[in-house]
């Protein structure tokens, strides 16, 4: 296995390795670089559904998403899609997925499946970088905080995609959700700290209201979106990207409109999260 950095200060490109058939060691060093890294990105990969499916349990274990539309013959895979009469896009905003969970998701596998003809970028920022470049200040401030999560304000009946036209395609409207976590993480298997806050899925800290809350979280949020700690995926056909939502955020960049963008995810087991 060959790697050259994404960017920077996140991710790495990946050669030498067919996803349809690593295992063993050479897996074992694919998984270092995602947790290391935050998002590995792989070109010229031809998985089969099925191959995906394998990929995603040799890794670990599946998380069937709750939200999605799933591919019909293989419910692992959830559908990530935007049709050409669509406006709207999924995950056009900065987030990490599952936050809302108590035993949030590894991460995910994404299988590039149909493109437009340019954009549909998806961007990452890593959060131990974020965290890392705080103020001494900040860093103490937030030290032993907590924060609530939920998706309850984006997916349920009267949410942020029933405004949309992407509202009659999801599932899980009526689920609730909420999970507590720290502010700053570890990294369950490197033992990095992370900054573990994200403005599409946390409301509050603990103790404070939301209005309260917002300056400490606002100004988190815009240290962490500073372009000099971003890097860019570049999808084309048989592109996949494996990332870690503990180390990561990411957005799908939604610019365009009148093409169908789908993609194939599977969502990566996780660890619970402790600071």
């Amino acid at each position: 296995m060959e790697w050259f950095p994404l960017a920077d200060r996140v991710g790495a490109e990946v050669r030498g390795v067919d996803l349809a058939t690593v295992a063993g060691a050479a897996l074992d060093d694919l998984k270092a670089l995602v947790w290391d890294k935050g998002v590995a990105v792989l070109r010229d990969q031809t998985l089969t559904p099925e191959d995906h499916i394998a990929l995603a349990n040799r890794w670990g274990g599946i998380d069937i998403n709750n939200y999605f539309p799933l591919e019909g013959e293989h419910p692992e895979i959830a559908i990530v899609g935007k049709t050409p009469e669509q406006t709207t896009n999924i995950g056009g905003g900065w987030h990490t997925d599952h936050s809302y969970d108590q035993v949030p998701a590894m991460g995910s596998i994404l299988v590039a499946r149909t493109l437009p003809p340019k954009g549909g970028d998806t961007l990452f920022i890593h959060m131990g970088e974020a965290y890392d470049s705080l103020d001494d200040g900040t860093k103490a401030e937030i030290e032993g905080l907590s924060a609530f999560h939920t998706a309850d304000h984006i997916y349920s009946p009267d949410g942020v995609y029933a405004q949309t036209d992407q509202g009659a395609t999801l599932r899980g409207q009526d689920l609730k959700t909420g999970a507590v976590h720290p502010l700053v993480v570890r990294h369950p298997r490197t033992g990095r700290r992370l900054l573990y806050v994200n403005p599409s899925f946390t409301l509050n800290t603990v103790g404070r209201s939301r209005a309260d809350s917002l300056p400490l979280l606002q100004r988190l949020w815009a240290h962490a979106m500073r372009e000099e700690l971003q890097g860019r995926v570049e999808w084309r056909d048989g592109t996949v990207a494996i990332w870690d939502n503990r180390t990561t955020w990411h957005y799908a960049m939604n610019d365009y409109h009148g093409h169908a963008r789908e993609m194939h995810r599977i969502t990566l087991t996780g660890e619970a999260l402790a600071a």
